[in-house]
């Protein structure tokens, strides 16, 4: 089994050591509103991610970072402005559910596993949804379990596997079709600390590993500590948009 998972972790300065950017995506958020019947959920967003860029949404509850990370990735549509993807307003795309596959990989704070299946044919799902064959499916499927630590459970359904397995497999699962943009939405909010540590420490090297520029909502300090780049949301506004120290701006 892969040693990928179990590496000591990393400092916060080794961890914002770009990583190749073969395979990343560049997204550009440009005067993005969001409106639900009388609320405003988010306003006047610009925000600009280099490729390879580890991005922290952070925020109070309710200020918008769960809406804002839905725009990014195109599972809703903005009021206002337009999300870009590597140039290309991710909405002017032929099919917005074929851009999602091909371009985004989701990771949830609920990891959204189907119960009657098993860990493996989870992994699959999307890869059915591409039209991958079968054999190809299964062999994407086990070596991304193995990636994350899980080859031996391939064949467990969530119900056998601990909150931080399910999480892990909830990650192989965006992976499966190579995405270019991970997106991840508090995905250390449901877990203890043990197992937050070692889904924090999978996403950096996974993000080492695949080259992929990835976003996550969260606002556990252990994640924000590893950040490149940090928006900090405040009642639907951009409050803050900054480097951290140790970080590189790569934007210009």
């Amino acid at each position: 089994m892969t040693q990928l998972l179990f590496r000591p972790q990393q400092k916060a300065s080794d961890a914002r050591t770009r990583p190749t950017t073969v395979g990343s995506a560049r997204v550009n958020v440009v005067g993005v509103a969001r409106t639900f019947g009388p609320i405003e959920a988010l306003r006047d967003i610009t925000l600009r991610v280099a490729p390879g860029e580890l991005l922290v949404i952070t925020g109070r509850s309710g200020s918008g970072k769960s809406t804002l990370l839905n725009l990014i990735g195109g599972l809703d549509q903005p009021s206002a402005g337009r999300v870009l993807i590597d140039g290309e307003p991710i909405w002017d795309r032929p099919s917005i559910v074929g851009a999602r596959r091909e371009l985004v990989g989701f990771v949830f704070q609920q990891h959204l596993l189907l119960p009657e299946l098993s860990a493996q044919m989870n992994v699959e799902v999307p890869l059915i949804g591409a039209g991958t064959p079968r054999r190809e499916r299964r062999r994407r499927a086990l070596e991304l379990l193995d990636e994350v630590g899980l080859s031996e459970r391939a064949t467990h359904p969530p119900s056998m596997l601990s909150g931080g397995e399910r999480q892990r497999v909830a990650v192989a699962r965006a992976l499966a079709n190579s995405p270019r943009l991970l997106l991840a939405d508090e995905p250390t909010g449901s877990l203890d600390s043990a197992n937050a540590t070692r889904v924090i420490d999978l996403l950096l090297q996974l993000r080492e590993r695949h080259g992929m520029t990835v976003i996550i909502v969260s606002y556990d300090r252990a994640v924000i500590a590893h950040a490149d780049h940090i928006a900090t949301l405040l009642d639907g506004r951009l409050d803050r948009d900054e480097q951290p120290p140790d970080g590189r701006d790569d934007r210009s």
